[in-house]
């Protein structure tokens, strides 16, 4: 097979695997494991075939137009390059263990079938994505990502927090793609073509007239789907939704859509200086707001959430520089170890029987039960935390390196105000990304109290997963020598001004941590906190939802437990309470958007029930009156019909001769 019939057959087979999966779902249950996993599984291989024929070398694009519009036509158009053939291969591999370890997370779950087959529908529209040369093709897997996001963000339904999750998340990333869609318009009425390459190529050639505001539009979009400041508060929230879903939500699709989008059409928000400083200003904030919020979280889920903002702010900040290969290189790297963690976090889950870290720092053992889960995601940690060598050392460095070049001078890619202000606020980000990985790692496995719950072990499939992503967490940054190539032969290795200046805040941000942590962590014993349900013998996914529902019992529901043994409170001092409620956004959306818009609703409401109904209702019953009035005078009586008439007649003759003598005596 060629090439591109190959590409072609990536996001066709799990689309596939998912049209059989539901369509069997009832009928055949016994293939929808096989239908769930092998679909995506061979989609990984030739993915792995595709980036290897590819090669890092030239770009290979393919196209046949899809339907005629009469102006701008819409293509079905491939566009293989070295940052898509290996977006590809990371989204193949993360959703390929994403389903293996749902066969055992939610093996008894009775709406598995449908779960599998939106898990597989959700990797097919991000491999769309990916491959697609034509943007009203992407706009496709786009939003089909979105539609799946809020049903398996949804997947708990009988709870409120997933319920309410499910549709912010869609609301809000709605939002955005409304002025995204505008902006998807009107590049294309500047250049002609909504294909990527004839884009690049026309603002190449200067023919974007509008770049300012095309480069904002298409911003806004990206800061809902890929959740930057000020849209991202959908995604702390979607951690309702089981947690293999949070994996393949925050390390390989629909969050990484946003960044690959711009990496995509780069040189179109490059033609604007003031597109790339609001894009440099989202990153900084994202990044520091995030690192913030992360310290001060108990949900160990809503701690990783956060830390996808943050790093997601990284990869902005890469190309707010101009820099498209070191945020494409980091957008793996962070794929790999980010799905490690949010794997690995199930499995704290199931074992401890909360997604409380208050709760799980008041016990011990817990890293004896689940080593397979303690190894990895300490690696993860570690990785997360740009400790070298493993691979988030070498992809966060890229950025920093880039955002160093822009701030002196040696790129002119981007102003030198928004390399100083990713520089900077990069810095800033790795204390704290230190510090909330330290907290994270202190608190759920060296606890101290009675023994973790035993749930036995956990099973291979939910295990075997972590190692397997556990390979490019240790060993990705290690290639970053030898693989510029295939990231527009930029060079990754990091330089030594800030590596040993990035190595150097994060040690001390994880050490203050660690400090903090001896002062506060002999207060657990005075405290006892926590809601555990422990069920030895229940799923994993059952022993979540619970989990969540006792969370927000002992807690509340912005997870603000007041634990004085929390190394985070005492870090954060006066800060915490805003820290953890996200800075109050939330509250200042609904305020500002939400309750208005119920205003108008109920206001709308009001003139419809009273105003219109009463006018329609009104003029129903003048109408039965009517009829009610006529109906009587229908006797069946002929002499009261011929009474009737002669009367009638006698009445217009008598006004026939007076209006004429009126006329003439006029």
């Amino acid at each position: 097979m060629t090439t591109t019939t190959l590409a072609a057959l990536v996001p066709l087979l799990p689309f596939l695997g998912a049209v059989a999966g539901l369509a069997l779902g009832r009928t055949a249950p016994g293939f929808v494991r096989p239908l769930a996993i092998l679909p995506t599984l061979t989609a990984t291989v030739l993915a792995v075939v595709v980036a290897v024929r590819q090669g890092g070398g030239r770009a290979i694009d393919a196209a046949t137009q899809l339907t005629p519009t009469g102006s701008v036509p819409i293509d079905l158009a491939l566009h293989l390059d070295g940052f898509a053939v290996l977006v590809a291969v990371l989204v193949g591999l993360v959703a390929t263990c994403v389903q293996l370890y749902s066969t055992a997370y939610l093996r008894n779950d009775a709406r598995y079938p449908s779960y599998a087959a939106l898990v597989s529908l959700f990797t097919s529209a991000m491999l769309l994505v990916v491959y697609s040369g034509d943007l009203m093709v992407l706009l496709v897997g786009w939003e089909v990502m979105g539609i799946c996001s809020y049903f398996l963000v949804g997947h708990y339904w009988e709870t409120p927090e997933a319920r309410a999750a499910s549709l912010k998340a869609f609301l809000v990333t709605k939002l955005g793609d409304v002025p995204f869609l505008i902006g998807l318009f009107a590049l294309a009425a500047d250049t002609g073509s909504f294909r990527i390459t004839k884009i690049l190529a026309a603002v190449t050639n200067g023919g974007l007239d509008h770049p300012a505001l095309i480069a904002l539009l298409l911003l806004a979009g990206v800061a809902g789907k890929s959740a930057q400041f000020p849209l991202h508060t959908w995604l702390p929230d979607a951690m309702a939704g089981p947690t293999p879903v949070s994996a393949l939500i925050h390390a390989a699709t629909m969050v990484a859509a946003g960044i690959y989008f711009v990496a995509r059409l780069l040189p179109v928000f490059a033609a604007s200086g003031a597109a790339l400083t609001v894009l440099a200003v989202m990153a900084a904030v994202t990044m520091v707001g995030s690192g913030l919020a992360a310290l001060a979280q108990d949900d160990i889920k809503r701690v990783l959430a956060y830390s996808t903002i943050g790093q997601l702010g990284y990869m902005s900040g890469a190309l707010a520089v101009g820099d498209r290969g070191a945020a494409v290189f980091h957008l793996i790297s962070h794929g790999a170890f980010k799905a490690v963690l949010f794997l690995a976090a199930g499995v704290v889950i199931h074992a401890a029987g909360t997604n409380s870290l208050a709760a799980m720092s008041r016990m011990g053992g817990l890293a004896r039960r689940i080593p397979d889960a303690y190894w990895t995601m300490t690696v993860a940690l570690l990785a997360l935390a740009a400790i070298p060598p493993f691979a988030g050392f070498f992809s966060k460095e890229a950025i920093l390196v880039a955002a160093e070049h822009t701030a002196v001078g040696d790129r002119a890619v981007a102003p030198a105000a928004a390399g100083w202000t990713v520089l900077i606020a990069g810095l800033a980000a790795a204390v704290l990304t230190a510090a909330y990985a330290t907290r994270l790692w202190l608190l759920a496995f060296r606890g101290r109290g009675a023994e973790a719950p035993d749930h036995g072990r956990q099973p291979v499939a939910m295990t075997a997963v972590l190692w397997i992503l556990a390979v490019p967490t240790i060993a990705f940054g290690l290639t970053s020598g030898v693989i510029g190539d295939w990231f527009d032969g930029h060079a990754l290795t990091p330089s030594l001004t800030t590596a040993v200046l990035a190595t150097g805040v994060t040690l001390v941000g994880g050490l203050v941590t660690y400090g903090a942590w001896r002062h506060t962590t002999a207060l657990a014993a005075r405290t006892p906190i926590g809601a555990v349900a422990a069920h030895p013998g229940a799923e994993p996914a059952l022993v979540e939802a619970e989990a969540m529902t006792s969370h927000t019992a002992a807690y509340g529901t912005i997870a603000a437990a007041a634990d004085p043994a929390d190394p985070g409170r005492l870090l954060l001092g006066p800060l915490h309470r805003h820290a953890v409620t996200g800075f109050h956004l939330d509250a200042l959306y609904t305020a500002l958007f939400v309750r208005p818009v119920q205003q108008a609703a109920r206001l709308v409401r009001f003139l419809d029930r009273t105003v219109v109904d009463t006018y329609v209702n009104g003029s129903g019953a003048v109408t039965r009156l009517l009829g009610t009035a006529v109906r009587r005078a229908q006797t069946g009586n002929v002499q009261t019909y011929l009474g009737a008439l002669l009367a009638g007649s006698l009445v217009l003759a008598i006004a026939a001769v007076v209006f004429a003598n009126v006329n003439a005596g006029s």
